[in-house]
């Protein structure tokens, strides 16, 4: 886990995390494509602000140290809209101005072409987690589940090269929670993308199938 030769991937290097000057977090891992790696530990124990340095919205009491390198290109210092980093947060922060299907055509980058293209590829995407006909609904309309999975279909509709999972599953009961993780694990597969995923939920890390991150106590 200390980086690859090919340059594919999400690499951190040396990353350390600190609030008021105090370590957090610290972290040297390589995160193969079409891999996941979780990272467990306690609320507060700064997983998500890992996640938030990494796709460039680290609050500025934070403080952070290291490099993070995709696919063999250095995002450290790059802006947000920059990365190509898809986050998933806990809850799944729908536009409510917007239908289902605005909220995914939303996401679709503009080299994809015209607007029919764009409404194609996001009909496509309710079908491809059982929406279909989902489109003209109003988000608030949607099940816990529901707006997950268009939720997670935004995010990839956005074409990113690595995904961050901030226990996006913590909010579903237990039947849905199975359905939607492996939902989640089986398309980041599919399109071959580094997953980083931060839990503290033993399930999710099992479902994650990768290696697993502890953060020792003393860094909670």
């Amino acid at each position: 886990m200390n980086g690859s030769q090919n340059g594919t991937g999400l690499v951190l290097k040396d990353v350390v995390l600190r609030l008021g000057g105090i370590p957090l977090i610290e972290i040297s891992c390589h995160i193969e494509p079409g891999s996941v790696l979780t990272i467990m530990g306690e609320s507060g124990s700064g997983k998500s602000s890992l996640l938030d340095f990494i796709a460039g919205f680290l609050r500025p009491d934070f403080t952070a140290s290291g490099r993070v390198v995709l696919n063999g290109r250095d995002l450290t210092r790059l802006p947000a809209q920059d990365r190509n980093v898809g986050l998933m947060f806990q809850t799944p922060l729908l536009f409510p101005h917007m239908s289902v299907l605005q909220n995914l055509m939303f996401a679709v980058p503009a080299k994809a072409g015209s607007r029919s293209r764009r409404r194609s590829l996001a009909e496509q995407a309710l079908a491809d987690v059982g929406l279909s006909g989902y489109g003209e609904r109003d988000p608030a309309t949607l099940s816990g589940g529901q707006q997950t999975r268009i939720a997670l279909m935004r995010t990839l509709l956005a074409e990113p090269e690595a995904l961050l999972l901030d226990e996006p599953f913590s909010s579903l009961d237990r039947t849905r929670r199975e359905e939607v993780r492996t939902l989640v694990f089986r398309l980041a597969r599919e399109k071959d993308l580094p997953v980083l995923l931060v839990t503290h939920d033993e399930d999710d890390a099992l479902a994650a199938g990768g290696p697993v991150h502890r953060l020792a106590p003393d860094e909670t």
